[in-house]
């Protein structure tokens, strides 16, 4: 067996989380090995210990438990793209410059690859090169099922900027969604305590439950098809997982088509209305790493523009939110 080793993190490695850090050099560990090293301590950051998430810099010493036969160097996997998804994806560009990258996640594509599970995102993101050096990495995620803006950093300077601009804050999100019912209060912030639990059905989040982590949103109604639906403005001030949906659930007023939290609550029967998540990231706001603002929009996907014909919906009565959410100030 193969003793303790310590590898250097490349300049093209900064930005990464650990978990996925070992993911990329080591492909034949599993998710649940690595996560027991990172619980246990065996993995250790310039000798400290971390947690899964936190975000690799250039030039820090990663201790790497007994490997056994598996190899110490980078594996690099160049995953084969079909000409279809090269050119669905490149179609998909919002923004392009030599340190970003914005593109419009479609609803049903996976960010992150994981157990169990086929295309990803992550997984295809060489076809968006453009002729860079560096293949682009992702600093932030959307749920699979969300459609909308998702940035990604075309070099490692620029990863750690943009990194860090998500997790201070300082990058603004707003996210439209059709939701079921109307809220009672027009406008207003909801601030529910999050935490994940696991069951049969696989990992959830609960509101309100002891050992939460502190989650913030603000929320204005753009429109209201009578007493049945209602077009919302989300801004997550906090990013924690499923954090809209949950929340949309404890105002009453699910996010059409989230038949996990929703339940049937997240259905309106006898429209002809899809199915499918109707959550948008549509607005994006975030320092540039060379300096200025970047602003992006993606526009909605075919399902909800339907859904906003069904109820009337007149998608330029939301253009810009970013100024009037400023008048929603934390209780």
């Amino acid at each position: 067996m193969g003793g303790v080793k310590t590898l250097k993190v490349r300049d093209d490695e900064a930005g990464m989380r650990v978990d996925r850090w070992f993911r990329q050099r080591f492909p034949s560990i599993g998710h649940s090995r690595v996560q027991k090293w990172l619980r246990t301590g065996q993995v250790r950051i310039d000798g400290g210990r971390v947690k899964a998430s936190a975000r690799l810099q250039a030039g820090q010493q990663v201790r790497v438990p007994p490997l056994g036969s598996l190899p110490t160097e980078p594996v690099r996997h160049k995953p084969k793209i079909s000409k279809a998804d090269d050119r669905n994806l490149k179609a998909r560009v919002l923004h392009r410059d030599d340190d970003v990258l914005v593109i419009d996640k479609p609803a049903g594509l996976v960010v992150q690859g994981g157990n169990g599970l086929g295309k990803h995102l992550d997984a295809m993101l060489d076809a968006l090169r453009f002729g860079a050096r560096e293949c682009p990495r992702l600093v932030h995620r959307l749920d699979k099922d969300t459609s909308g803006v998702l940035v990604l950093a075309r070099n490692g300077a620029a990863a750690r900027k943009l990194t860090a601009a998500f997790r201070s804050k300082q990058a603004r999100k707003l996210y439209w969604a059709v939701v079921v019912g109307v809220p009672r209060s027009p406008e207003g912030i909801i601030d529910l305590a999050l935490a994940k639990r696991h069951g049969r059905g696989g990992e959830k989040v609960s509101a309100g439950v002891a050992g939460g982590k502190k989650a913030l949103t603000r929320y204005r109604v753009i429109d209201r098809a009578g007493g049945k639906a209602a077009w919302v403005a989300f801004e997550p001030e906090t990013g924690r997982t499923h954090q809209l949906r949950v929340h949309a659930v404890a105002m009453e007023t699910p996010i059409l088509g989230d038949g996990k939290y929703g339940g049937r609550e997240a259905f309106i029967a006898g429209e002809d209305i899809s199915r499918r998540l109707h959550l948008h990231a549509k607005n994006l706001r975030i320092p540039h790493p060379a300096g200025g603002i970047l602003e992006v929009s993606a526009p909605l996907p075919d399902h909800m523009r339907a859904t906003f014909r069904t109820f009337g919906f007149d998608d330029r009565a939301g253009k810009d939110l970013f100024q009037e959410f400023k008048d929603l100030e934390e209780p």
